[in-house]
C-alpha cells in the first residue's frame, strides 16, 4: 500500500499505528521474556517505559495509551510471580504495578501534550507563512483581476479542493474560476464572502467533496479571504485616489488656461479697441501719421491675437491626436527662410545667425508646421533672450537625421526644469513678466514627435539651445537626389 493511500485515508493510518504500537510492545516483551531470570520485576518495569514513551512521542497519545495498558499487563502476566496468571500475591508487587501504570500514564500524557502542542506550533508557523506568502503576492497590486486571480491559487493550493470560483462585485463585477475547464454541476460546498467594513465585495465558492474541510483549514482560508478583501479595497482606494488626481490636474490645467488666455489675450485686445476707438473718433485726423500708427497697431495686435488662438487649437488638435502631419519632400533652408522673412520686424533687436547649408538632403515634413516650431522657437529666443544678443538656427546631417539647433543667448534653466519646460503652461519666470500661453514649447514638441523625431532642450555656455531631429526616410524611402516641387501653403 503506497503512501498516497495512507494519506487519503486517516482511519488506515491510524489503525497502523496502533497496530505498529501493538507489535513493538510484543518485541520488547519478547526481549524482556528472554532475559527474565536475569531481570529484577523493578527493572522490568522502568525498562517499560521506555517504549512507551517513544510509542507516544512517535504515534501520538492513543497507541501510547493502549501500549502503556498492553505493558501493564504483560508485566503482571509475564514477569510477576506466580507467573502466567494476574494474580499477585507480595504486596510489593502491587505497588509496583500501581506505580508503573500511574507512571505510564502521566508520560503518555505529557508526550502527547509536548506533541500536540509542537504539532499546533507547526500548524500555526504554517498558516503565518502561507499568509505571508499571500500577503506579499497581493502587495502592490492595484487591479481586482489580478488579486482574484492570487487569491483563487492561494485558496486552491491550501483546500486542494476540486474548483475554486471568485465572484467579484462592483462597478466592474466579474468571476474568476480556476481550472477554467471546470463546469459546475452541483452547488458548491462552501461558500465564504469577501467582506470589509463598508460591505461585501465578492465571495470564493469552493467545491471539494471530500475530505471535508478541518476547522484550521476553514480559518485560514477566512483569513485569506480577509487579506483578499483588504487587497481589494486598498485597489479601489488607489484607482479612487488616481480619478481623484486626474480630477485635480484637470481643475488645474483648466485654471492654468483661464488665466493664461484671459491675460494674454486682454492685452492685444485692449490694444486693438484703444485704438479701434481713436480711429472711430474725431481724436486723429485722416491724414496724419498716428492714424497709420493705430492701423499698424491693430494689424499687428491681431495677428499676435490669432496666433494665440492658433496656439490654443494645435494644442488641442496634438492631445486629440487630429493633428496628422502631411509629411512631404521640402528644402529646411526655405522653410528656415520664410519663417526668418516674416519675422524680421521682430528680430530688428536681435542679430540672427542662420547656418542652413542648401546642400542638404531634402527633408520630409509638413512644410506648415515645421514653420511653426521654427517660429515658435526663434520667438522663444527673441522672448527671452537680451537685445542685441545672437540666436543662431543651424542644421546637419546625422546619420539617417537631420540635427537642428536654435540657440539663444538667454538666461540658462535649471537642470531639473530641462524637460518640464515642454509642459503645457509650465512656466519658470512669473507669468505676469513674459507674454505668451506658455504653449509654444509644448506644440513644437507634439510636432516633432509627430514627425517621429525628438525634441530637447540643453544648456549651453552662452544661453540655451533647443535640439531636434528628424528622420530623413519617408515610409522607407530615402531623400531623392534631386530637390522635388514642394508645396507651401
Amino acid at each position: 500500500m503506497n503512501s498516497a493511500v495512507m494519506r487519503n485515508s486517516p482511519f488506515l493510518s491510524h489503525f497502523l499505528q496502533y497496530l505498529s504500537a501493538v507489535g513493538f510492545v510484543i518485541f520488547i516483551t519478547a526481549v524482556f521474556f528472554v532475559l527474565r531470570d536475569a531481570l529484577d520485576t523493578t527493572l522490568v518495569a522502568l525498562l517499560y517505559l521506555i517504549p512507551i514513551g517513544l510509542i507516544s512521542a512517535y504515534w501520538g497519545l492513543g497507541p501510547g495509551i493502549i501500549s502503556a495498558l498492553l505493558t501493564f499487563l504483560t508485566l503482571n502476566y509475564l514477569f510477576i510471580k506466580p507467573y502466567y496468571t494476574f494474580t499477585v500475591h507480595r504486596p510489593i508487587d502491587v505497588v509496583i504495578l500501581v506505580i508503573f501504570l500511574i507512571v505510564a500514564i502521566v508520560i503518555n500524557q505529557l508526550v502527547g501534550q509536548m506533541q500536540a502542542g509542537l504539532a499546533a506550533a507547526t500548524a500555526r508557523e504554517r498558516e503565518a507563512t502561507q499568509l505571508y506568502e499571500l500577503g506579499t503576492a497581493l502587495a502592490g497590486f492595484h487591479d481586482d483581476h489580478a488579486i482574484a486571480e492570487i487569491l483563487a491559487k492561494q485558496v486552491q493550493d491550501v483546500s486542494r479542493g476540486e474548483a475554486v470560483e471568485l465572484n467579484i462585485t462592483g462597478t466592474h463585477s466579474f468571476a474568476f474560476r480556476l481550472p477554467e475547464s471546470f463546469t459546475p454541476t452541483h452547488p458548491p460546498e462552501w461558500v465564504l464572502p469577501i467582506q470589509v467594513a463598508r460591505g461585501v465585495l465578492g465571495e470564493i465558492r469552493l467545491w471539494r467533496a471530500s475530505p471535508v474541510l478541518t476547522s484550521s483549514e476553514k480559518r485560514l482560508l477566512q483569513t485569506f479571504a480577509s487579506q483578499g478583501a483588504l487587497a481589494l479595497e486598498r485597489a479601489r482606494l488607489a484607482q479612487a485616489e488616481s480619478r481623484a488626481r486626474v480630477l485635480e490636474e484637470s481643475d488645474r490645467l483648466k485654471s492654468a488656461i483661464l488665466s493664461s488666455v484671459s491675460h494674454e489675450l486682454r492685452t492685444p485686445l485692449s490694444t486693438i479697441k484703444a485704438a479701434a476707438s481713436s480711429l472711430r473718433g474725431n481724436d486723429v485726423s485722416w491724414d496724419s501719421a498716428a492714424r497709420s500708427e493705430l492701423i499698424a497697431a491693430i494689424d499687428d495686435e491681431a495677428d499676435h491675437l490669432n496666433m494665440l488662438v492658433g496656439n490654443l487649437l494645435d494644442m488641442s488638435r496634438i492631445e486629440s491626436g487630429v493633428l496628422k502631419p502631411k509629411r512631404e519632400w521640402n528644402i529646411l533652408s526655405e522653410i528656415v527662410g520664410s519663417v526668418l522673412a516674416r519675422m524680421k520686424h521682430l528680430a530688428e533687436e536681435h542679430r540672427v545667425e542662420v547656418d542652413v547649408p542648401e546642400s542638404l538632403p531634402l527633408v520630409p515634413v509638413d512644410y506648415v508646421q515645421m514653420e511653426q516650431v521654427f517660429t515658435n522657437l526663434v520667438s522663444n529666443g527673441l522672448k527671452y533672450a537680451p537685445e542685441k544678443t545672437v540666436i543662431r538656427v543651424r542644421a546637419f546631417v546625422e546619420g539617417d537625421s537631420i540635427h537642428v539647433v536654435v540657440s539663444n543667448q538667454g538666461p540658462q534653466v535649471p537642470q531639473e526644469h530641462l524637460e518640464r519646460i515642454f509642459d503645457k503652461f509650465f512656466r519658470i519666470t512669473a507669468a505676469a513678466q513674459v507674454t505668451g500661453t506658455g504653449l509654444g514649447l509644448s506644440i513644437c514638441k507634439g510636432i516633432i514627435e509627430a514627425h517621429g523625431g525628438r525634441l530637447w532642450a540643453e544648456n549651453v555656455p552662452d544661453g540655451l539651445a533647443f535640439n531636434f531631429t528628424l528622420p530623413l526616410i519617408l515610409d522607407g524611402v530615402s531623400p531623392p537626389t534631386m530637390p522635388m516641387d514642394t508645396e507651401n501653403e
